[in-house]
């Protein structure tokens, strides 16, 4: 009877869980057998992979605390996915099981769901999707329970999923209106509150209204049950209190989150800090309390991952103290922590560079402004910025050079014999010292190295194993010894100088290496082992032939000069420019560079309200050059004199006129005359390059290409001289070919008739003979024009014909046709007519065809 009754029992039991799992069906058992199972087992697993997933997004992610933080710590991804496909694997298991939920436990029956946990598994499907950024998925996930399941108690936190999903769709006033909607018309519990509040608040940032999003940040702050996202919200109201410059309110709240110390994660901890030291009142505040405020921050053992940015906020309140050594000492700190934060880097260099900007050290700035857009966004705003800094201080760092260079020079030629031995002995004598430190550290290098290699080839011996690099027991292998390998790159620029990393490097031709070439460190690198440490070798080298010291005189004056004419010009640095300029004139400059100098100090001393000495060169300009154009800008201030016809910007504007007009012979005298003129002017290259264009015009292509060059060598810092570098590099190669091409190949055709460049009268009239035949051709879209060929030659051209028989069968019906225009010409197509005028080469056409 037992038995029976227990087959019974086991049958009834079977039963009952088969019909139980039926989804069909709606009893009590069906509805909780697949909502435990749902809830306990799909769900669990799923919630589990999300949280997993979210701490990876969560972690990935990367603050910029220099910036206004977003309220939702996930960095959105650029990357493309197609449909079906993840960006992580964890919330592809959520959104698995999320699917699976619904498929195997919903109990849709006659269009109503009996499962109480299917609006859970389409919420969690999507914040899958949203966390995964497929934000188009996620909302249909929503919707879908707002929709099919309005009266679960999961609705308000559908909703706000949704208006969370739109704010990253950018549909930012929907989610505003649909937000404001919900709060009116529920009550939302705390947390919902504090999700709903925060992303409204995003939203207003987003659209520019941060007042009001000020306001819902302090709900959401408020009610959240999370400290994480609590600290956060208080860090983005102290950053909107900053913006707003309501400073005392912001560290109000930056003492909340630093009072929450250890229930947060430690950035926001420490920028908070940060913060209230970049709001210190320095004018109110007790300094020396201050400092000792930072001195605890700097201390603290639990600091160190962020001294970078502590280092960095130090050397701000020295340099707003006016204590620019210590602001210096802790940029360079900041920097050698090694910090992965660029834009950290970015300002820490630029701000040195700043520094050294303002203090007239130029070279130093263009170093750090290099450094500056190496940790920059390519092409960004900042970036810009700097390199419109950096590219201002090529010419001054090139002329600082020079001047440097040949000051120290002909300070090296005006000493006695004696001196000059004092000096290269004490320079030869520093050479051995360092070249012997140099050999006991390459021997103590080397007797590690053996000491190493031996104990390897004890292992080696102990394994059966070789190294590849070892020879005898030692490691011969320069690059794998670092003392070696340091010595090396040491005495690499020693010799050679900071050498970019490229093709034919030991010919660089940049400004900065021919100014280094001209250094000691140049001279070293030709001497031998003997003469590197004899003081009468470098004795040898400075110039005697007077020659050459006069040429050493004066580029050093003109270096002077445009030193003196930048720093007033682009940099307003009266006092730097009066230094260059006066000692220009005490140098006994060239007579071009003298009357330009002395009005350049003239306006430089009414800058600097030192009037004496402005009456006293003025005086100078008028007695001493009266003929001159600055005389009578002086004698007629309110004449506006410069910009007279007599101004080198208004002669070089009728030259241009002239250069259109074909009037190369003309261009090219008279340009070389005011080069000569304006020498020392900002518009001398200007005049350069027109005279390069006129030549090429009239002479053909070697004659451009030779004053092209000329500009890029000779004035390398202008606008002309680079863009004269462009074209070398660029468009010289272009134009240098010579080869005709098939008149087959051809759709464009001209017909040439040549004529003497004296005969004006004849070509005018041919001209207007021709024009009126050519006005009576309706079938062709012609034109015509008067070409200049060379000095001798003068070409009227008929452009527009579409063949070489059709060009020469024109010319052939206007010989016979009434208008009888009898006269040599040639065919030829538009490409071949462009090469004949470049290189001048109609000869080697005509023999061709």
């Amino acid at each position: 009877m037992n038995t029976s009754f227990k087959i019974i029992i086991s049958i009834f039991c079977v039963a009952l869980v088969v019909t139980s799992c039926s989804r069909k069906k709606d009893s009590f058992i069906n509805r909780n057998f697949h909502a435990l199972g749902t809830k306990y087992n799909i769900l669990y697993n799923g919630h589990i992979a999300l949280e997993q997933g979210r701490e990876t997004v969560d972690n990935a992610a990367t603050d910029n605390f220099w910036e206004l933080l977003t309220i939702e710590r996930m960095q959105e991804a650029e990357d493309i996915f197609l449909p079906g496909q993840s960006k992580n694997q964890d919330f592809e298991r959520a959104e698995e099981k999320a699917i699976k939920a619904v498929q195997k436990h919903g109990m849709n029956i006659k269009g109503k769901e009996y499962n109480p946990q299917i609006d859970e598994a389409y919420l969690l499907l999507g914040e899958a999707r949203y966390f995964d950024q497929r934000f188009i998925p996620a909302i249909e996930a929503f919707n879908y329970i707002l929709y099919k399941y309005p009266a679960s108690d999961k609705i308000n936190t559908a909703k706000v999923w949704r208006e969370k999903t739109n704010i990253r769709l950018e549909n930012n006033e929907l989610a505003l209106k649909n937000l404001k909607r919900l709060l009116d018309q529920e009550e939302l519990e705390d947390q919902d509150l504090a999700d709903a509040t925060a992303i409204m608040a995003q939203a207003y940032i987003n659209i520019k209204s941060k007042d009001s999003a000020l306001t819902q940040l302090k709900v959401a702050a408020e009610y959240t049950k999370k400290n994480r996202e609590k600290a956060r919200y208080n860090f983005i109201i102290g950053q909107l209190y900053n913006e707003f410059g309501q400073k005392d309110s912001a560290n109000l709240v930056f003492d909340k989150i630093i009072d929450m110390h250890r229930k947060i994660p430690r950035p926001y901890y420490i920028n908070a800090h940060l913060a209230k030291v970049t709001n210190f009142d320095m004018e109110t505040g007790d300094k020396l309390e201050f400092e000792e405020y930072l001195t605890d921050i700097e201390e603290n053992r639990e600091n160190r991952p962020f001294l970078d940015k502590i280092y960095y906020h130090i050397a701000e309140y020295h340099r707003a103290n006016a204590s620019d050594s210590m602001a210096v000492v802790y940029y360079n700190k900041s920097l050698r922590t090694n910090t992965g934060d660029k834009l950290l880097k970015s300002y820490d260099y630029s701000t040195l560079g700043d520094m050294n900007f303002d203090e007239a050290n130029y070279r130093a700035a263009g170093a750090y402004y290099d450094s500056t857009m190496t940790n920059q966004k390519l092409n960004s705003k900042p970036y810009r910025v700097i390199k419109k800094k950096r590219e201002n201080l090529e010419d001054v760092i090139y002329y600082e050079d020079i001047a440097q260079d040949n000051d120290s020079i002909l300070n090296l030629v005006s000493l006695s014999d004696a001196d000059r031995l004092e000096i290269f002995t004490a320079y030869t004598n520093d050479l051995k010292a360092k070249a012997k430190e140099a050999q006991e550290k390459a021997e103590a290098a080397e007797r590690v190295s053996t000491g190493m290699a031996t104990t390897d080839n004890n292992k080696v011996g102990k394994s059966q194993r070789a190294d590849p690099n070892a020879k005898n027991g030692k490691q011969n292998f320069y690059f794998y010894n670092q003392t070696t390998l340091s010595f090396g790159k040491n005495e690499f620029v020693k010799i050679w100088g900071d050498r970019e990393l490229k093709d034919n490097w030991r010919l660089s031709s940049s400004a900065i290496n021919k100014a280094k070439n001209q250094q000691s460190g140049a001279v070293d690198s030709l001497a031998t082992n003997e003469e590197l440490f004899d003081p009468e070798f470098y004795i040898s080298k400075i110039p005697s032939d007077q020659k050459v010291i006069d040429s050493i005189s004066k580029d050093r004056n003109f270096a002077y000069y445009q030193l003196g004419s930048i720093y007033k010009e682009k940099f307003k640095e009266y006092e730097l420019a009066q230094d260059k300029l006066e000692k220009l004139l005490l140098n006994n400059p060239e007579e071009r560079l003298v009357l330009p100098s002395k009005y350049n100090l003239y306006k430089i001393y009414v800058e600097l309200g030192l009037d004496g000495k402005a009456d006293t060169i003025k005086n100078e300009i008028i007695s001493d050059h009266p003929d001159s154009r600055y005389a009578q800008i002086l004698l007629n201030p309110s004449s506006e004199f410069a910009k007279d016809e007599n101004s080198p910007e208004r002669i070089y504007e009728a030259l241009y006129a002239k250069f259109n007009n074909q009037e190369y012979a003309e261009v090219i005298s008279s340009a070389e005359a005011n080069i000569i003129k304006f020498e020392g002017d900002v518009t001398v290259p200007k005049f350069e390059i027109l005279k390069a264009s006129a030549k090429g015009r009239l002479f053909g292509f070697e004659d451009y290409k030779e004053g092209v060059n000329y500009i890029a060598l000779t004035y390398p810092n202008s606008e002309e001289g680079k863009r004269a570098e462009v074209i070398l590099r660029e468009v010289i190669p272009l134009l240098a070919r010579k080869e005709f091409s098939d008149n087959n190949d051809a759709t464009h055709f001209n017909v040439l008739y040549p004529f003497e460049a004296n005969q004006k009268d004849e070509i005018n009239a041919f001209v207007a003979k021709l024009n009126d035949a050519v006005s009576k051709v309706a079938y062709f879209d012609l034109t015509t024009s008067i070409d200049v060929y060379d000095s001798n030659t003068t070409f009227v051209v008929v452009h527009g014909l579409k063949s070489a028989q059709g060009a020469s069968g024109f010319a052939e019906i206007l010989e016979e046709n009434k208008h009888k225009i009898v006269r040599d010409f040639y065919s030829i197509s538009s490409p071949n007519y462009e090469i004949i005028q470049r290189h001048k080469n109609l000869n080697e056409y005509l023999a061709s065809q």
